[in-house]
């Protein structure tokens, strides 16, 4: 059987207005994601790839072209709307963490589920954080976590919300080689064992050779490759 979509763009653009003029960093991006797919994003510095993935998550909206999500088109929607379709169907982990400091780590982590009146949702935050290895740090808040624990922590949070897609942006940029292997097993049983699909900006390539398919950017345009 025919896996379904999950995600699909057409003629992508997207165009920034500088003081020097317009720049543009995607140019006509047409790419087609499978469900339950690891797909890995690789290029230059500056290539574009991190503006590509927040334009996919629904973060931002882009110039022109089109941008599918499971059949929803989020170029046609609201923020609204979008951030309706995100609590749905996206999770993310920032690289720079976006943790909210006035919560705990596990109030951090449960923030998605709560949002979906999950009456399990400390329960499955505490799982979650012992599976990241941070059983021992539930009640600290983010200015008292290294950074790499504070990335954990985002990564266990978007865990928290069962995504059908997840989005990471260097996942393992701020961590040590060990934690850093936890933290890629972690993500590749999540896509394993929910189908949940998963897309990733980095620059190693080890990790990227272990996903599905690599992306390369370069120059604004994307095309296939393997590393």
């Amino acid at each position: 059987m025919d896996k379904i979509t999950a995600l699909q763009t057409h003629n992508l653009t997207h165009t920034v207005t500088s003081k020097t003029g317009d720049l543009t960093i995607l140019k006509g991006i047409d790419i087609e994601i499978k469900e339950g797919e690891s797909v890995a994003i690789v290029g230059a510095s500056g290539s574009g790839k991190s503006t590509l993935l927040g334009l996919l998550a629904g973060l931002d909206r882009n110039t022109s072209g089109e941008i599918t999500l499971y059949n929803h088109s989020l170029t046609s929607l609201s923020e609204e709307k979008r951030a309706l379709l995100r609590g749905q169907y996206v999770g993310f982990i920032f690289q720079s963490f976006h943790l909210l400091p006035s919560l705990e780590a596990i109030e951090n982590v449960m923030l998605p589920s709560e949002l979906k009146g999950d009456k399990q949702a400390r329960q499955k935050a505490e799982h979650l954080l012992e599976q990241v290895g941070l059983s021992h740090r539930l009640t600290h808040y983010p200015r008292q976590l290294s950074g790499g624990e504070q990335q954990r922590v985002a990564i266990a949070r978007a865990f928290a919300s069962e995504p059908k897609i997840l989005f990471a942006d260097e996942p393992t940029g701020n961590l040590d080689e060990e934690n850093g292997k936890t933290v890629i097993q972690l993500l590749f049983d999540l896509n394993r064992s929910q189908g949940t699909t998963l897309i990733m900006v980095t620059h190693d390539n080890a990790l990227a050779s272990m996903c599905d398919r690599q992306l390369i950017m370069s120059a604004g345009q994307l095309k296939e490759g393997n590393l």
